[in-house]
């Protein structure tokens, strides 16, 4: 009985020091792990420190900037020093290139000398009566044609538009942006509607596709034929001393014409705006295309604004149009023959005005 007394009380001691083992290896191993832990946070902040400690240089202590160059090397070339090559066949070109010899079987040196005739003088206190009106030339019918007559002369194409652009861009007139003649237009501005933006395009060998020879930088080209709308303002005033109606065009403004990809047209908008006056001692120089006749009744572009030999409808106007708005915005938008019937009824009654004055 005392041997098992004695064998149960050496397993009871035996298992408290196993125990107490246990307890001191997991104690030292939290110790370890702890002095891991804090040995890897000194580190890292001893490289902070060391990081933001300024260098000493002597006695002299400055933060270490670090500097990139940026500067690209003299002759750099991100082309490869392959050759870029401009291809002005798409731009407007405005040189007037004049016949050598007398292209004509008579002399027309007379005709560059003309003149306009100035206007007559009209009073404010006899303008009994003035309304403004806008109206749009559409380039496609048959009776203005004309305007569009593909052929060069000694002053340049014959094309109207290209006659309107040659004065802008020589300085001959100035261009506004707006029909009021407030705010002229650069050089620049005009040349960015006349032309695309640049496209630069890699030219290979025939013999070696992977091979590039030369970069081509093109734009799109403009086409005159492509404005096929023309805008004119105009003013018409009855003068009490002379009793008669008197019609003065005040500016004009080639249409350029937007479409959707489809080929609809969805909208227009004026390139710039000319004013007439200024544009007259231009157009009398240069004669109008006559499809019956090319000798002397050739009459000048003067004379046909003038003499309003030309097809035209009324877009807008003055008359008992309080909002200012075009005939297309007062009347339905989706039924535009209502647009050209409310043109001529303002023309009808502009014309029923003077006619009213008179009585037999």
């Amino acid at each position: 009985m005392a041997e098992i007394l004695v064998h149960r009380h050496l397993f009871i001691i035996l298992d408290k020091i196993r125990i107490m083992k246990l307890t001191y290896f997991k104690l030292c191993a939290l110790m370890l792990f702890t002095l891991f832990l804090l040995s890897e946070a000194n580190a890292q902040r001893q490289s902070r420190r060391r990081a933001n400690q300024p260098t000493q240089i002597g006695d002299t202590t400055r933060p270490v900037n670090q500097v990139n160059n940026n500067t690209q090397p003299s002759g750099y070339n991100p082309y490869g020093n392959v050759p870029i090559v401009i291809d002005s066949t798409g731009m407007s070109d405005t040189t007037v290139r004049k016949s050598l010899r007398n292209d004509n079987a008579f002399d027309k040196s007379s005709l560059t000398a003309r003149t306009p005739l100035p206007y007559e003088h009209l009073r404010w206190d006899d303008a009994l009566y003035a309304e403004k009106v806008w109206r749009e030339l559409d380039l496609r019918e048959k009776m203005n044609k004309v305007f569009t007559y593909e052929a060069v002369d000694d002053n340049g194409s014959q094309i109207f538009v290209d006659m309107l652009l040659k004065a802008v861009k020589t300085g001959q007139v100035t261009g506004f942006a707006d029909d009021r003649f407030t705010t002229p237009v650069t050089l620049q501005e005009i040349e960015g509607l006349t032309q695309g933006k640049a496209d630069t395009v890699a030219q290979t060998d025939p013999n070696d596709i992977n091979k590039v020879v030369r970069y081509v930088v093109t734009r799109a080209s403009f086409d005159p034929k492509s404005v096929t709308k023309l805008r004119i303002k105009e003013e018409w005033v009855f003068d009490r001393e002379s009793s008669r109606m008197f019609v003065r065009i005040l500016g004009i403004s080639p249409i350029l014409t937007k479409y959707l990809p489809s080929g609809q047209e969805f909208g227009s908008t004026p390139m710039f705006w000319i004013y007439y006056p200024d544009l007259r001692p231009l157009l009398v120089k240069s004669e109008v295309y006559n499809p019956k006749n090319m000798g002397q009744g050739r009459m000048t572009w003067e004379e046909l604004f003038e003499s309003r030999m030309f097809s035209s409808y009324i877009t807008k106007s003055t008359l008992d149009n309080p909002t200012n708005k075009t005939l297309r915005q007062l009347v339905d938008r989706r039924d535009p023959i209502l647009a050209l019937l409310e043109g001529e009824n303002v023309k009808e009654k502009i014309f029923n005005y003077e006619q009213d004055l008179w009585s037999y």
